[in-house]
Parts: structure tokens; sequence; C-alpha cells
């Protein structure tokens, strides 16, 4: 084991792959020789490979993920770096229309292993918070995935990397360069759709994604000097969504709150909610509750952004709304 943060994570399953398959290359703004990889996301990559295998590309995001999907058409895995989440807009046309439908169209003959790294979520910095994971997760084709910890994250770039089809992987500001945790130092692939209990617990369960997973553990401790015992999952990997480990605790806690970072409105997550209710409802109460943001634009100063974000009062608030009913 390896003590790495989560940057350091990321760039290390590339690394990896990139010394294990030729094929894997890098484009992006700011992450190539020309800028000597000011990119943190990029760090130590230029250097490694040189300028035929981490690329520095004009500022065009279709440009970018439309020369990534030509590429991986092609034979090539590519991996292309959109600095934030908030310009997927830019590249919904190519990934909807092309990336994502390509193995459908063609009845499985072409595939588009093709990886979009995005920065997300409130940092150190000011703006460029929006993830916009609910665009993207509805598009059939798409595996959208967003890990919590330095481990899961290099295990995840790994599988994703060698995913056949098109994978956009979310990495959260707040966490990219937090303390340092211990990350298996030899490639391992965590299969994608495949969620983790972080906790294990008996009376109410907890879905969060991103920094809310750390968030809410942090409110498990204090909910567990009351006397609540809480079970948290980390999905992370939202589409495919692992359902079947969400239904497995709620069947045992019968009680159920959603912490994401994400809009209420289009929060990929209200779809997980509705098979839970769907799935458990009849058997009992069943009582939910979701933590999100509201649906307002993200502020740009600091001190308002992190007012608009779900705090540990809003986790504990949640959990004692749904342990007020009985089960």
């Amino acid at each position: 084991m390896t003590q790495m943060t989560f940057q350091e994570a990321v760039v290390a399953a590339i690394v990896e792959e990139m010394d294990r398959d030729p094929t894997v290359f890098n484009m992006g703004q700011d992450i190539g020789p020309i800028y000597m990889g000011a990119m943190h996301s990029a760090k130590g990559l230029s250097e490694k490979y040189g300028a035929d295998r981490i690329i520095d590309t004009p500022i065009s995001e279709t440009a970018m993920t439309g020369a990534g999907i030509g590429a991986a058409i092609c034979g090539m895995r590519p991996i292309v770096q959109i600095m934030f989440a908030e310009f997927l807009g830019m590249t919904i046309t190519p990934l909807a229309c092309e990336a994502s439908a390509m193995w459908y169209k063609s009845d499985g003959q072409i595939s588009v292993p093709l990886v979009i790294r995005v920065l997300c979520g409130a940092g150190p910095h000011r703006g460029h918070a929006e993830d916009y994971i609910g665009i993207v997760s509805s598009v059939p084709g798409i595996k959208v995935v967003m890990p919590s910890c330095p481990a899961d994250a290099k295990g995840l770039m790994t599988a994703a990397i060698r995913d056949n089809n098109p994978v956009i992987f979310f990495e959260h500001m707040g966490i990219y360069h937090g303390p340092r945790q211990e990350v298996p130092g030899e490639a391992v692939a965590i299969p994608l759709g495949k969620a983790d209990v972080k906790r294990e617990g008996a009376d109410v369960t907890i879905v969060a994604t991103g920094m809310m997973v750390q968030r809410a553990q942090r409110a498990a401790d204090k909910l567990a000097a009351e006397g609540t015992s809480v079970e948290i999952i980390d999905p992370r990997t939202i589409v495919p969504l692992d359902i079947e480990t969400v239904l497995a605790s709620v069947r045992k806690t019968r009680r159920l709150v959603v912490v994401t970072e994400s809009w209420r409105t289009g929060d990929p997550l209200s779809d997980m909610v509705s098979r839970v209710a769907e799935e458990l409802g009849a058997e009992g109460p069943l009582p939910i509750a979701r933590v999100a943001l509201q649906d307002t634009a993200r502020p740009f100063a600091l001190p308002l952004t992190r007012a608009s974000m779900p705090d540990l009062k809003d986790i504990i608030d949640a959990v004692h709304k749904v342990t007020k009913v009985q089960k």
C-alpha cells in the first residue's frame, strides 16, 4: 500500500495504464509540454510521456471530445481532460449522439473506449462547482463515475480506462488535495457498477456521493453518540447504479436518506429513490429524505458557495426526520 492524495491516485492509475497499454493517451487543455503540465490533474504526465501521448489541445471542448471519439473508434483509448464539469454542455452532442450510441447502433460491432475526466464540486477556489451529473446520467450508453476517496479513485480510473465504452469520470475538487490515504501499489480495477458500504449500521441508510460521503461519515459519528446506528453506502458509479446493494441495506433499516451535491431537480439519485419506493414501499413504512442543492445557480463567492451546500446539520436533521417513523 502507498499513501496518496485523491489527485495522486488518479494520476497513478493513468500512469499504470499508459505503461501497460500503448493505445492509452491523454488530450486536453494545459496538460502537455506547451504549458508544462500546468493542470494538477495531469501532473507529471507530460514529463514522462512527451507530446506524442500527452497532447495539448485548443480551447474547444466539442473538438476535443470529437477527436477523442474518432480516436477511440480507430482503436485507441483516449482520456480527454475537460477542465471543469460546467463545460460538459459543449460535449453533449458528440457524447450523446455519437459516443454513447455507437455500440447500440452498430449492434455491438463498434466500441468507443473513451474516458472524459472532469473536475467538479465546491473546492478551495471560486467557481466551477457545477457537476451536471444529472444531464449526462440520463444518456443511455454513458457510464458515470464519482469516487469519494483515493483508493476508489485509483481503482475506478483503472476500470474506466479499460472499459470499452464511454465513461465520464468526476473528480471532486473539495477532496482533490485532501489527506493522503492508503492506496494499493499495484493496478487493481474496481468494477464499475459496484457500490461500497463505507459504514455498517442498523437504523438508517445514507446513500451519499463525492465529498458528501465524508460529511455523512462525520454526521454518523455524531448520530452514534445519540444512539442511532447509520449505514453509509457510496455508489461510486452513478451509472450503472448498484441498486441491489442499496435495496439490501434499506430492507434492513427501512429508512433512507440521500445526500448529494447535485441540484434536487434532475439529481440522478432521484431515480434510485423511485426504485427503492417501487421495490420496498409496499412492505411497510419507508420514510425517505433527500439532502441536495436548492434549485438556484451556484454562487461564485466562496462563503456563499459553502453556505449553499449540504452540511452536517442538514444531514443530521434528515436522519432525525426519518427516524421519527417507527419500523
